[in-house]
């Protein structure tokens, strides 16, 4: 598939717009507060696993003929036990995001290290490169010179 002119400029423009996105965070805040998400995630897994899931609701039908008081409380029961079942759905949904958030946050802190990690790479790649632009300029310098 050939890009237009048109098409290629604006990819090329939505790259530069992603990589002046990517300059703006503050990498170092980032870099100083993984560590500090990483163990929130923790706590949140562990405070969240540690609590026992609601206890299913039993299933109480019976088929009685019961008066205008004995349904309201047996709608009122039914209702109950609908709130139950929703909220041990509930429960489970949180564990499962926690446990989520506690892996995605074990990610950043891993993305993190290697970031920091290629940063002083390339900081001592561009000193190596200076190093050896400064010795060229002075070994042009003096064959010039002679």
């Amino acid at each position: 598939m050939a890009l237009t002119g048109a098409t290629f400029l604006k990819r090329r423009f939505m790259a530069i717009g992603w990589l002046a996105v990517l300059q703006m965070v503050p990498w170092s805040d980032v870099i100083k507060n993984a560590p500090k998400v990483a163990d929130g995630a923790k706590k949140l897994w562990h405070a969240v696993g540690k609590k026992p899931p609601p206890v299913p609701p039993a299933n109480t039908g019976t088929g009685v003929q019961l008066s205008p008081e004995g349904q309201a409380i047996a709608a009122l029961q039914a209702h109950v036990l609908a709130l139950e079942s929703a909220t041990l759905d509930l429960h489970e949904q949180m564990l499962a995001s926690s446990e989520l958030i506690k892996a995605l946050a074990e990610q950043n802190t891993q993305l993190i290290r290697r970031a920091e990690t290629n940063r002083i790479r390339v900081l001592a790649l561009a000193g190596v490169t200076a190093l050896v632009a400064v010795i060229a300029v002075v070994s042009l310098t003096l064959v010039l010179a002679r």
